[in-house]
């Protein structure tokens, strides 16, 4: 079993399923968003698939409470309304904190069959043009402070464009706009829920910005496209507007073949250095 399927397993339970949360996928004391937005996923299309629904995550729009740490996690998905083409499910994210039950996020989920929706194409974005992976930045190169303090880091091979990897070297552009590649360090296939996870997956591009310290989402709203070809993913991150503190990032994934197989805007908070 790969780190991926360990890290996404699932038991099942009274009231729904339960996994476990480990230090490996952390950035500092938090875990991980995305980590948690497929475990969810994984667990709706379960409940759904069980209920004669469908399987496929098609879009998933999360409203985050509170920081997750490492252990239990409890996974509560409420099957809404399931339809000929679509299901659309709720569910709850939480954790048992001193003998309480603290809730992480909540999502809305839709999901479906991606086979029936990735074709035709009639209208898509293009992967912009980057250097091959072994001519970007790895994530070997990082220095070994910030590698020490992310376990999930660790989980990932990552090879960022070095036309937007000032922000590391202290010389943010300014640009808000990190692009690169990523896949699992063992090489292991992406599914359509761990998509959630690669949307999740690159340094904030807060960072291209000069911002410092953790950049927590406060509402995310994903998108499944298609199911990713093995290989490379392709990350483009953008953002447009950031003031008060708050920013948008805007995230779009590439699989080996070139095709668009997911998108994603969230709401995140950031600091920057006065």
């Amino acid at each position: 079993m790969s780190e991926y399927s360990r890290a996404l397993h699932l038991r099942a339970s009274d009231d729904g399923w339960t996994g476990e949360l480990h230090d490996d996928w952390a950035i500092g004391e938090a875990m991980n968003g995305g980590l948690l937005m497929s475990l969810a996923a994984r667990a709706t299309a379960r409940t759904s698939t069980a209920a004669g629904g469908h399987g496929d995550p098609l879009s998933f729009s999360a409203v985050f409470l509170s920081p997750s740490g490492p252990g239990e996690v409890r996974l509560e998905p409420t099957i809404l309304r399931s339809g000929r083409s679509m299901t659309t499910a709720e569910v709850r994210v939480s954790q048992p904190v001193d003998g309480a039950d603290v809730e992480r996020f909540r999502a809305l989920v839709t999901l479906g069959d991606l086979g029936r929706y990735a074709d035709p194409v009639l209208k898509t974005t293009a992967a912009p043009a980057i250097p091959p992976p072994e001519e970007c930045v790895p994530s070997s190169d990082a220095p070994p402070s910030m590698m020490m303090n992310s376990g999930f880091l660790k989980r990932w091979d990552v090879r960022m464009d070095p036309a937007t990897i000032g922000w590391a070297l202290g010389r943010p552009s300014g640009t808000g706009e990190m692009r690169g590649w990523i896949r699992l360090i063992d090489e292991a296939d992406i599914d359509p829920a761990g998509l959630l996870l690669v949307l999740d997956a690159f340094p904030p591009v807060s960072f291209d910005l000069g911002s410092v310290g953790w950049v927590p989402t406060v509402e995310f709203t994903g998108y499944v496209r298609a199911v990713p070809a093995p290989g490379w993913l392709q990350l483009r991150l953008t953002t447009e507007h950031v003031a008060g503190g708050l920013l948008n990032e805007d995230a779009q994934v590439w699989d080996s073949t070139g095709a668009l197989v997911a998108h994603s805007r969230q709401l995140a908070s950031a600091r920057f250095a006065s």
